[in-house]
């Protein structure tokens, strides 16, 4: 049996040989009959494959997508089920905010309405709205994939809860606290509203093309990166137009005089209207103190560049502070004087370092000489001393 196996192998081989020979043959009689020969193709150089583009735009308000069942009417009967009883769930709490809308209504057609009365019905009000759209598939889809209305209470109490319980705002408030933001800058601060920020990718080198990346808090960033002013997203969740003041300081600045380390402001807009519905990124926050680049010293440890929107209780007339006033900046004195609320408001903050971009800084935006820090040299205990003992 072993012997017919091999046989069988060699026999194959043969026979594939034979057919390479007869093919070869074959090709010879071709061309000295003058039959031109099929022209035989190099394999291409193997490349990495790239990324194409799609023509395909994000997902977003203004290129909105629908919802697609992820199973066909019959494929599972309970969640066929699930999806009526939601429906008829909706249905009834809406049937209770008609009458309390028309409880509301009428009370206040009373001549002396109870306003604590009236504040609790609309609160009531509004939860009713929120439950009864908010075990929806399609509105928990839409907010995740950023098509949420935050004209809608739903969707802002989705994005809300997310932002407070999923982890971002305990990551910003871990960083302001572990790099003393907290409180070398403010005494305490208790964001109200999401604000990221994002800067070009450090890896795009064209003006063209520039890729704007999300900043993560507390992260290290190039100089060359920030040289233009960030672009800033907020989600707000009051529906009525507040007042903020933007404000970034970087307070890692050495101060040579005192031997000490002091505040530099870097930018300062106040009166910014934000609301649920402010367009994103905020827009025209360049026109009061201008921004002006982060420049870390050749010689310092990382500064911390650090972002405030303060809430601001009235419209606040606010001269702009001049080249010399920027160094020395007081935050806390600036908060006490124009009596700002660290208690509503956003947060944001990341660090830098000495880079070659901050010398093209200093010789084109700031018009002076770069300064250099460093470890004073150590004394020399046996210099003019004889060091060798004969």
């Amino acid at each position: 049996m072993l012997a017919l196996r091999r046989l069988q192998s060699h026999s194959f081989k043969l026979t594939r040989a034979q057919s390479t020979v007869e093919a070869t043959a074959s090709a010879a009689s071709n061309a000295l009959a003058g039959d031109a020969l099929p022209a035989t193709s190099i394999p291409a150089k193997k490349r990495r494959a790239r990324s194409l583009r799609t023509s395909r735009s994000k997902i977003s308000l203004e290129n909105p997508r629908q919802w697609k069942r992820p199973l066909a009417v019959g494929v599972l009967p309970v969640f066929d089920e699930a999806l009526k009883y939601i429906k008829a769930d909706s249905v009834k709490l809406k049937e209770e905010m008609k009458e309390l809308q028309t409880s509301l209504e009428a009370a206040k057609q009373t001549s002396e309405p109870d306003v604590q009365a009236l504040k609790q019905m609309e609160e009531k009000l509004e939860i009713l709205e929120i439950n009864s759209e908010i075990n929806f598939p399609e509105v928990q889809w839409k907010c995740a994939n950023g098509m949420a209305d935050l004209s809608k209470p739903v969707d802002r109490h989705i994005i809300e809860r997310r932002w407070r319980k999923e982890g971002p705002l305990d990551l910003l408030m871990e960083r302001l606290h572990q790099m003393h933001i907290v409180p070398d800058v403010l005494a305490g601060l208790h964001p109200s509203l999401d604000l990221r920020i994002t800067f070009p990718d450090h890896h795009v080198k064209t003006d063209a093309r520039k890729k704007y990346r999300h900043v993560e808090p507390g992260v290290y960033l190039l100089p060359e990166q920030t040289v233009n002013p960030p672009r800033l997203y907020t989600d707000v969740f009051h529906t009525d137009e507040r007042l903020y003041t933007l404000i970034m300081v970087d307070p890692d600045v050495p101060d040579v005089a005192n031997s000490t380390y002091g505040t530099f402001l870097h930018w300062l807009q106040p009166n910014i209207s934000l609301s649920a519905t402010t367009p994103v990124p905020i827009s025209d926050i360049n026109t009061h103190t201008q921004y002006i680049p982060p420049h870390p010293q050749k010689g310092t440890p990382y500064h911390r560049y650090t972002l405030l929107l303060l809430r601001q209780k009235t419209t606040l007339d606010i001269p702009p502070f001049t080249a010399e006033e920027r160094l020395g900046f007081s935050m806390r004195d600036f908060i006490e004087n124009y009596d700002l609320d660290i208690t509503a408001g956003g947060a944001h903050m990341w660090r830098e370092v000495w880079s070659a971009g901050v010398s093209d800084i200093f010789r084109d935006v700031l018009k002076l000489d770069e300064p250099q820090f460093g470890k004073p040299p150590k004394v020399d205990r046996y210099a003019g001393k004889n060091r060798y003992m004969l």
